[in-house]
């Protein structure tokens, strides 16, 4: 591929920072607004980046430019990569440097504030800051967080995992709907209407329910708060964790356990690299606390 300039040696800040911009603005004139550089510059520098790597990273065959299998892929290690030296770089951070705890939704459930609390106790020189992200590793494969409370399976390549706790599953149905009405609930019994799915960061779908007799509608929605309002609003049942109910408590919305549904796994998650000295510490208090029930 030909760029009107001699193949990059070094890959610097410059060349990611103008990828991580394409990725999010889908068009490079956006991207070069938000950079403050001109769209050729943007794109001769795209370009180089690609050469240097010997792929494509951002497909142009259509008006608005999508990202290559490659490109997904390398998204993530560009924005992992600015954001360890962004942080790096951060004055205030040298003298205070955060522990980033990412999660998608319900935190540690009833065990979060006394978490909080007895880190900022043990450990006042660090604070503990819990970052609710959108994504299925809440912000860790990109290197927003250091450690990530995660549930169920994870397949993101160059994580560790381990397990705390396993969370039994509770439906979620319409306040004032009939399934409202029962002490406890089957997947049978949501089977029959619309199931809002959580596609972006939830744990459930369809394959919950044995081949069959699965739900023969559907919603998805992006996040949890739309979840609620989905459910809330008449629009189908939904499953999740027991401590969707503790953290997420919704007028219109009610919580029954779900007594055939397997248990979710909740998982610390961190990096398999060099990371934050605290992440010990801080997987040692989770377990301290889940282990003395330490909860409201």
């Amino acid at each position: 591929m030909s760029t009107g300039q001699g193949p990059v040696r070094t890959v610097e800040l410059r060349h990611l920072r103008a990828f991580l911009a394409v990725a999010e603005a889908g068009n490079v004139t956006r991207a070069a607004a938000a950079l403050r550089l001109t769209q050729p510059a943007v794109s001769r520098t795209l370009a180089a980046l690609e050469q240097h790597l010997g792929v494509r990273l951002v497909d142009r065959s259509t008006h608005h430019l999508s990202l290559t299998p490659e490109g997904v892929v390398f998204r993530d290690k560009a924005a992992a990569a600015v954001a360890a030296f962004d942080e790096a770089v951060d004055p205030g951070g040298l003298r205070h440097w955060p522990l980033r705890l990412g999660h998608a939704w319900s935190a540690l459930g009833p065990y979060t504030t006394p978490l909080l609390r007895s880190w900022q106790q043990r450990h006042p020189e660090t604070p503990l800051e819990l970052l609710r992200i959108d994504d299925r590793t809440a912000g860790l494969t990109r290197g927003e967080v250091d450690a990530a409370l995660l549930r169920g399976p994870v397949d993101a390549p160059g994580l560790v995992t381990e397990v705390l706790l396993s969370e039994d599953r509770v439906a979620a149905v319409t306040a004032d709907g009939p399934l409202a009405a029962h002490a406890t609930l089957r997947l049978a019994d949501l089977a029959g209407g619309p199931i809002v799915l959580n596609t972006v960061s939830g744990t459930t779908t369809v394959d919950l329910w044995p081949r069959g007799a699965r739900p023969a509608a559907t919603v998805t929605v992006a996040n949890t708060d739309d979840w609620l309002t989905a459910i809330a609003a008449g629009r189908g049942s939904g499953v999740s964790a027991a401590s969707t109910a503790d953290m997420h408590p919704h007028a219109g919305v009610a919580y029954r356990p779900l007594v055939d549904a397997p248990a979710v796994p909740l998982l610390l998650a961190r990096r398999d690299a060099p990371g934050h000295p605290t992440l010990p510490e801080l997987a040692s208090l989770a377990h301290e606390i889940i282990g003395r029930n330490i909860a409201p």
